[in-house]
């Protein structure tokens, strides 16, 4: 959430601030604005609306070759022009533009009141323009000098990007808790909060810490710690491209990254797959068989859909390797005071790899001497960095703000886990032949649920004018159930819930009518005779039944029936998960939603 990019080089600062700003519209924000360094003053352009309308504001722009760029998700004031960023000092010499949460700002915006200085906006930000500002005139040294004294006083997360005037052959950022990273051109030189805003200039990235500080300027950098420690970053050459931030012909880019699931899920498994010993190879983890061995509980943890995957990955640890396993929403596991046990491998699960809430946990497991290993998407990420050690899940850059591709990647890799954990266990070797040959078949399988995209397509367009529905799955379908009404609800903005059906009889069903859909999962296994029993009580009260199933039901149960072709038992949710996306981006495409930017959510969360 909230984006960043920063400029410095020979080329006009304004169509480049611009351009990285719409690569990066897809985390979520409410305003844009820029600043850029023209002739020794800041020219500010800002709005609460979109990027296409600053880029209008903008116009034919400056001459400027420096400058910072923002788009705002608000957590201190109301998405208006003031309150949008960059923020400047009351000289205007200084512009500051900032993601994350200043935790004192109340008592840093009174003592900058006290002092007479004027505050415009509502936000935390607008304090740090001011205090660098100060801390110049007071004689800071440097401009890093002066953010660097600042910085000392603050307390919370930052990704800071600081240019002023008075020094305009530099750029000056920072890092506590909110990814930035810089890349490294020819005479030239970016800053952003993701990747995406970069890589169309160029693939040489320098990732810094937490705690860490950069002086850029055109043709050099310096990174340095908070403590003014050299710490010397060398840039590394990232594999990502252009095109996989274009939509390449496809309406939206959550339409485009559900038909990469099959290619996606292939590099996911490519390699990964022992076929001799009916096992998988999970090299990242950095453990050996022994090491294994005395894993005596898997518990993973992450936010929303990485924290479904989760549970689906706990269900599977049990079933292969019998050792006890579950799933927690991270953001509650670090509040809870935890009790951490040195035998028990922690699974941290993040998309992007910034996620605040699970960032904060590895952190505290770390402190507590648990045992944690990452799973995530971006090389380089804050919590790949932290925990060392993990699964890469390989589904490319994602960025509609509902996951697909990566769920589904987070759902194979964590069955490969369970695979390995069960193999160097009791997992005969019939079964883990079983189970291998189930997962090298799954992505021909979801090539054909997606070349069936049609039927579901139509099948979401009868229940437009539902206002609520129900999701419910049993056992290994729970947490599919809990995904699907997260994808519904979060695009279409349709009230869902997801029930476990054994829970429907304990309350749920009151509210069962003719208004009330229910999407019933029905994999073809030892639980069939109960799920068609949930649907015949749904039945029975008047509602609406979805099937999604491989298995043959009664004729006139279901009011529409969604087909799923057949797996292994065991890999049934990872199926089930695609009808559940295709279904619930076609209600939202039919009630006309902006797919790809959901209201009130963003893709990266990176403040709490």
């Amino acid at each position: 959430m909230c984006g960043i990019v920063g400029y410095i080089g020979h080329r006009r600062a304004d169509p480049i601030l611009v351009e990285g700003l719409l690569r990066l519209e897809y985390r979520g924000y409410d305003s844009a604005g820029l600043a850029v360094a023209e002739r020794g003053k800041l020219k500010v352009t800002k709005t609460a609306g979109r990027v296409h309308e600053l880029r209008d504001l903008v116009g034919d722009g400056s001459p400027a070759t420096a400058g910072v760029a923002h788009t705002r998700w608000a957590t201190h004031g109301k998405p208006t022009d003031v309150n949008a960023h960059p923020h400047l000092d009351s000289g205007k010499h200084v512009a500051v533009v900032h993601n994350g949460i200043v935790e004192n700002a109340e008592q840093l915006r009174a003592e900058l009141t006290d002092g007479g200085v004027d505050l415009v906006s509502e936000t935390d930000s607008e304090a740090l323009a001011h205090l660098i500002s100060q801390a110049i005139d007071n004689g800071a040294e440097s401009l890093e000098a002066a953010v660097r004294s600042v910085l000392h006083r603050v307390e919370g997360t930052y990704g800071l990007l600081v240019v002023d005037v008075r020094h305009p052959d530099q750029l000056v950022v920072a890092r506590n808790g909110s990814p930035i990273v810089l890349g490294v051109g020819d005479g030239e030189m970016y800053v952003a909060s993701d990747l995406a805003a970069l890589v169309r200039h160029t693939q040489r990235v320098v990732h810094l810490d937490d705690g860490e500080l950069a002086t850029v300027r055109a043709d050099d950098y310096r990174t340095s710690t908070l403590q003014a420690r050299r710490t010397d970053k060398t840039a590394t050459v990232v594999d990502v491209a252009d095109d996989d931030y274009q939509l390449g012909g496809y309406p939206d880019f959550m339409q485009k990254e559900m038909h990469e699931q099959p290619e996606a899920m292939r590099s996911a498994l490519r390699g990964r797959l022992d076929e001799r010993f009916s096992t998988a190879h999970l090299g990242g983890l950095g453990l050996d068989p022994r090491q294994l061995r005395s894993i005596q509980r898997v518990k993973f943890l992450g936010c929303g859909s990485a924290y479904y995957a989760g549970q689906v990955g706990a269900n599977l640890v049990e079933e292969f390797a019998r050792i006890p396993a579950d799933a927690e929403p991270a953001s509650e596991f670090r509040y809870r005071n935890p009790v951490v046990d040195p035998n028990t491998l922690y699974v941290a699960i993040s998309q992007s790899g910034e996620t605040i809430d699970t960032l904060a946990t590895v952190q505290e497991l770390k402190r507590k001497g648990g045992q944690v290993i990452g799973a995530v998407n971006v090389v380089g990420s804050a919590i790949a960095r932290e925990c060392g050690s993990g699964i890469f899940l390989h589904a490319g850059p994602e960025v509609s703000v509902a996951s697909t591709k990566a769920v589904t990647n987070m759902t194979v890799s964590f069955a490969m886990l369970a695979l390995l954990l069960g193999r160097v266990r009791d997992l005969s070797v019939a079964h883990g032949k079983r189970i291998v040959e189930g997962l090298a078949s799954l992505p021909d399988h979801l090539t054909s649920i997606l070349d069936a995209q049609q039927d579901v397509a139509d099948a979401a367009r009868k229940y437009t004018d539902a206002q609520r529905m129900f999701f419910i799955g049993r056992v290994r379908g729970w947490p599919i159930a809990r995904e699907g009404a997260q994808k519904l609800k979060e695009i279409s903005y349709v009230h869902a819930e997801a029930y476990q059906a054994s829970e429907l009889k304990h309350g749920p069903l009151a509210l069962i009518d003719p208004t009330m859909p229910s999407v019933v999962l029905v994999p073809d296994d030892e639980l069939l005779s109960k799920n068609i029993g949930t649907m015949e009580q749904i039945k029975a009260r008047g509602g609406p039944v979805i099937a999604v199933t491989n298995a043959e039901i009664p004729d006139g149960l279901a009011d529409t029936v969604i087909r799923v072709p057949h797996s292994e038992p065991e890999l049934d949710p990872i199926l089930f998960t695609i009808p559940l996306q295709l279904f619930g981006y076609h209600l939202a495409a039919a009630l006309g939603r902006d797919i790809d930017k959901p209201r009130n959510l963003a893709k990266s969360v990176t403040v709490e």
